[in-house]
């Protein structure tokens, strides 16, 4: 999972920032506390699909989107 969120930071420009030296491909101090953020934006946007299918009654979907944050 790091691969794609350090890919996904490179596509939104996150290595502009200057915050953190790059490496090659070691983003020194990074890449942890960007896996981090990740998993809190996934957790928020799974809450958000469950409970938009708990809305209108979809009960075997919530319980499918709230085990893959057990992942």
């Amino acid at each position: 999972m790091t691969d794609d969120i350090v890919e996904m930071a490179k596509q939104a420009g996150f290595e502009r920032l200057g915050v953190y030296a790059q490496f090659g491909n070691d983003w020194v101090g990074f890449t942890k506390d960007l896996e981090t953020f990740a998993k809190l934006v996934a957790e928020k946007e799974r809450r958000a699909c469950a409970r938009i299918c708990a809305e209108v009654g979809m009960w075997d979907l919530v319980h499918e989107i709230e085990g893959r944050g057990q992942e």
